[in-house]
């Protein structure tokens, strides 16, 4: 008997049915069968089913003799069920990876429920993920399991059936199954959801739900849609059976009124002239089902009084008046914008204010951060405003200037200094006198400006004209290495002067004490005691959607309760043990609050190792990161620490200590030498002193990189070292 039953069925899907199936059979809780029911479909999700079944004797392949809909394929894959839990999945949608074992694993720490509702997210063509808005719902604070009356609001979660866990024996011992005809999940996951004697909720997307361009069901225009009139009458017949359940009328009641409400708004469902009897269904059913003390809105009113004409004229006068406000705020804008291009030209004519410097970070604090706070402590004349948006974050001492308003055009107009990360303005004009200072991403490893040229996939829609116009206006760059020096000034050609003198936003990392590290754990919400683990991968250009390539539940739970993982990834990462830093402004912070840092080819791995703490490189996906972005040196044969290829050779190297090993510490000591020789805490200081006061600062000892000494061990050649470094993980036989 296995632990799932995985119920897939498929009509007119097999564009997305092996992604589909690929996402369940890759989980890592191995122990399912998937029953793959193909509902007569025309296209090849026959085959596919087939094919499948022929490669992984965990498919069980059921083909169907006539279409029979949505929700009969799905009873046709119940009967034929035998694990202890039933999941249905669409075969459009997939299972996120390590789902099953988090499904498992909250069955298991809950007693095992009848219903286990865990969350999802929507997925969209051109790539956004957009996770449920009722997510708050699913919290797992508190009593588990419990019943449905200790939390109602499970009732307003989107009414699916693929959202959730059954227990096979419960939903067998009522008799619970799907009917015909659209909205079939509805009766379905009321009765449900109603008789569950033990519930319990998953905080986690455990099902990405893909909203097609063109294809959806529920989008076509269709007869089929006043279903929703049976499918309801089917839950207050369940409700009407059992006294006990009477309770629930009012909000089952408020529910169908709002689902009617959204059929009948919704453009493109109901066919041309079917409006008016779709209403009056509605009116009846509303007079039928109608519970006394029940508080309408006012949509509930217009159908209750099956007020057609009266809907339509207010949604007309709703639609004209958003016509008329998007015409006035155009005008406005376009007002605006000629009222604020006269002011920065007025403002052009005036003459510069050699005590303003304005600051900008593109996310974050980072380089322009540390500056601000170096030019007011080496060159107090100076006055300093930071640029953010309404209610963005802003370092403390600035005063904070909102893009688009006049004093903000002032500011870039006026101020001798201008400082960021990223463009200000494309309508920005450079004035003689004027000093534009710019911090780049840091140390390079993937192919960046010009070098992008060849690389179109990694480009995507990058103006490399505009980009060289933007270079023309630099007067300084900055840069924490030889290698980012030659690096920036080829791909970034201009007449700037490159300033290697290391990079402002490491400086923290270099000054912190060991009460600062302690205080911050405590902010972040680390345990005492406890190994942190800082999880930030790289942007990847060959993936639409960013997502972690990584299952943290899964290495956590393999190292034990010692370890947790600060991560900071793409998309917000949940779960035990695991600290979101995703939104957190100072990246500082994490790194100093971490034991170690885990990633692949992001650019925190240069600024970290400066920090002297192990750093674990993921290369899983080296070849393709390569071939899409092209990198400019092999960082598995010049790693600054232990190399994982695989998920489990990485929880090898953490659960055997290797992370923190006397070879791990050779090959950070020789990463450190090359990338971080101004790293002391003092590279802001220095660029105020150059900038600012016209000074200059004596360069470390220079050592070439052809000359520089490899660790003592290193084994294999690298493009920057004459003697080249393992190429593989860390040696089972280090010492820790």
């Amino acid at each position: 008997m296995p632990r799932f039953s995985v119920i897939v069925p498929a009509y007119k899907v097999q564009a997305y049915l092996p992604e589909c199936l690929d996402s369940v059979l890759s989980q890592s809780c191995p122990d399912l069968e998937l029953i793959a029911v193909d509902d007569c479909s025309p296209d090849a999700c026959g085959a596919v089913i087939d094919e499948y079944a022929a490669r992984d004797a965990r498919v069980k392949p059921l083909h169907l003799d006539a279409n029979q809909g949505l929700g009969r394929a799905r009873n046709a894959g119940l009967a034929e069920a035998t694990g202890d839990y039933l999941v249905f999945l669409d075969g459009d949608d997939t299972l996120t990876p390590g789902a099953l074992r988090a499904v498992a694993d909250r069955l298991k720490e809950t007693g095992g429920p009848d219903v286990l509702v865990f969350d999802y997210a929507r997925t969209y063509w051109d790539g956004r993920q957009v996770r449920n808005q009722l997510a708050a719902q699913l919290t797992e604070q508190g009593p588990a399991p419990f019943r449905l009356e200790d939390r109602p609001g499970l009732l307003r979660v989107l009414m699916v059936a693929w959202n959730k866990a059954y227990r096979r024996e419960f939903v067998t011992r009522h008799g619970f199954t799907f009917p015909p005809g659209y909205y079939e999940d509805t009766p379905w996951t009321f009765p449900v959801l109603l008789t569950a004697e033990s519930l319990a909720t998953l905080d986690r997307v455990c099902v990405h739900y893909r909203q097609r361009r063109r294809g959806s069901i529920l989008g076509t225009t269709s007869r089929s849609h006043f279903d929703l009139f049976e499918q309801y009458d089917r839950v207050f017949a369940y409700v009407e059976e059992r006294p006990e359940l009477a309770r629930w009328r009012p909000e089952l009641f408020r529910r169908m009124l709002d689902h009617y409400a959204v059929v009948f708004t919704r453009r493109g469902r109901l066919p041309r002239g079917s409006h008016g009897e779709f209403l009056r269904r509605a009116r009846a059913h509303y007079r039928r089902h109608r519970v006394p003390g029940a508080r309408p809105r006012l949509r509930h009113g217009l159908i209750r009084f099956g007020l057609h004409r009266t809907f339509r004229a207010l949604r007309l006068a709703a639609a004209v008046r958003r016509r008329v406000l998007r015409s006035a705020l155009k005008l406005a804008r376009a007002l605006r914008t000629g009222a604020l291009r006269l002011h920065y030209g007025i403002q052009l004519r005036l003459p510069l204010r050699s005590d303003r410097a304005v600051f900008a970070a593109r996310e974050g604090y980072g380089d322009p951060a540390a500056l601000e706070e170096a030019f007011r402590a080496h060159a107090p004349r100076l006055r300093t405003a930071w640029v953010a948006t309404p209610g963005g974050a802003v370092p403390p001492g600035p005063r904070r200037l909102t893009p688009g308003t006049a004093a903000y055009w002032t500011a870039l107009a006026r101020s001798r200094y201008l400082v960021s990360d990223a463009r200000f303005e494309r309508r920005l004009r450079k004035r003689p006198g004027q000093v534009v200072v710019r911090a780049l991403e840091g140390t390079p490893l993937g192919h960046a400006g010009l070098d992008l040229l060849e690389r179109p996939a990694a480009a995507r829609d990058l103006d490399f004209a505009e980009l060289l116009r933007d270079v023309d206006q630099w007067d300084h760059v900055l840069s924490g290495n030889r290698h980012a020096t030659l690096t920036w000034e080829r791909v970034l050609p201009g007449g700037y002067t490159t300033l290697e003198y290391g990079l402002p936003r490491n400086d923290v990392l270099q000054r912190a004490t060991a009460a600062d590290v302690a205080r911050i754990r405590r902010e972040l919400g680390v345990p005492e005691g406890a190994v942190a683990i800082l999880y930030a991968p790289a942007h990847r250009d060959h993936r639409r959607t960013q997502r972690p390539l990584l299952d943290l539940e899964r290495i956590l739970r393999r190292l034990g309760p010692r370890f947790v993982v600060l991560a900071r990834t793409p998309v917000p990462v949940r779960g035990a043990r695991i600290i979101d830093v995703c939104g957190h402004p100072d990246l500082a912070e994490p790194c100093l609050a971490s034991d170690a840092l885990l990633t692949d080819y992001a650019p925190v791995l240069f600024d970290y190792a400066g920090l002297d703490r192990p750093i674990v490189v993921h290369t899983e996906d080296w070849a393709a990161y390569e071939a899409c972005r092209g990198a400019y040196f092999d960082l598995r044969q010049f790693p600054p620490g232990a190399v994982a290829r695989s998920e489990d050779e990485l929880i090898d190297i953490f659960a055997s200590g290797h992370w923190r090993g006397s070879r791990s510490a050779q090959l950070r000591a020789a990463f450190r030498e090359r990338f971080c020789p101004w790293d002391d805490g003092h590279a802001a200081e220095r660029v105020v002193r150059r900038v600012v006061l016209g000074e200059t600062a004596e360069p470390p000892p220079a050592v070439p990189l052809a000359d520089r000494t490899p660790a003592p061990s290193s084994c294999a050649r690298s493009p920057l070292a004459t003697v080249p470094q393992p190429s593989g993980p860390v040696p089972v036989t280090e010492s820790r």
